[in-house]
């Protein structure tokens, strides 16, 4: 197959990649095709723009690109930034989807569980009809709609409401790290937010997963099935790494270092994968011991 990637330099582009250097070709988007090729290798084909590639001949358009959620604080401006860089990109994509007369057969596009907004304890699956409205969610739900204007009967997409993505390096478990090995760790605010979390290869074979199997579309949860609290992740990951985690951080002091981002540490929800699980795919890390025994 052709398949053309976005954000294939990022978190999960660069461990996805390697797993489609068996494909006839792969292509990917990026602003530096050299940095593209020296991360990817030079089996894989580096453009700058979508114009220089032609639909026709794709097959699975993987869509991952996003300015990162969480490197500067949410002014009106850098909120515009992380907007733009999905939905602008997305709408260029389906635009250059439903314009081939033989368009590609799949797209998968990113999205976040971030499109449920804050939840309270209960378990939420794709089912879920009441989101919290704030910026998570309205960012998700916009970037959902511009990936669904390729929707056709050529063409499936498959919508992923990514959790935390956990790995070795990159992410999440990167920033956390240094407090916990220094004993520092501790739960975030009361600690009782969910934390709707993923391992690295799972977040992989959910995807190659996905574009094996035609018969899965719309929004799919990538996350594993075991959500947790921060309170549960702060014991496991302390555990881990056999250090104590009992330093609280105080809701309020994050509000101010932080401002309105703080929300995406001190609220949260408990989601899961129903439609991954109800076609079968078998996570390999279902429970966040074994998934941070791999990785610290």
């Amino acid at each position: 197959m052709h398949i053309f990637v976005t954000g294939a330099t990022g978190l999960i582009g660069q461990h996805l990649c390697p797993f489609l250097e068996h494909h006839n070709t792969v292509t990917v988007l990026s602003r530096n095709t050299t940095k593209a090729n020296v991360l990817l290798g030079h089996k894989i084909k580096a453009v700058t723009d979508i114009s220089a590639v032609d639909f026709n001949t794709v097959d699975v358009v993987i869509n991952l690109a996003g300015e990162p959620i969480v490197n500067k604080r949410w002014s009106d401006k850098q909120k515009q930034t992380i907007r733009d860089s999905r939905i602008n990109l997305t709408e260029k994509i389906s635009h250059a989807i439903a314009a081939s007369t033989n368009p590609p057969h799949t797209f998968i596009s990113g999205s976040a569980i971030g499109y449920y907004g804050r939840q309270s304890n209960k378990r939420i699956d794709e089912n879920f009809t009441d989101p919290h409205n704030e910026f998570s969610h309205q960012l998700c739900k916009d970037w959902e709609d511009a990936a669904l204007k390729a929707e056709s009967e050529k063409t499936r997409v498959c919508l992923l409401r990514t959790g935390i993505v956990l790995a070795k390096k990159g992410g999440a478990l990167s920033k956390m790290l240094p407090a916990f090995k220094l004993c520092l760790g501790g739960p975030i605010g009361d600690g009782e937010q969910g934390m709707s979390w993923i391992h690295i290869d799972d977040m992989t074979q959910l995807i190659l997963y996905i574009m094996k199997h035609p018969e899965i579309s719309g929004p799919i949860n990538a996350v594993a099935p075991n959500p947790v609290s921060n309170s549960e992740f702060s014991k496991r990951l302390g555990n881990a790494l056999s250090r104590p985690a009992f330093m609280p951080m105080p809701a309020f002091v994050l509000k101010v270092l932080m401002g309105e981002m703080s929300d995406l540490l001190t609220t949260g929800q408990f989601v899961v994968p129903t439609k991954a699980q109800k076609h079968n795919y078998r996570f390999h890390y279902e429970n966040l011991k074994s998934a941070l025994d791999s990785l610290v």
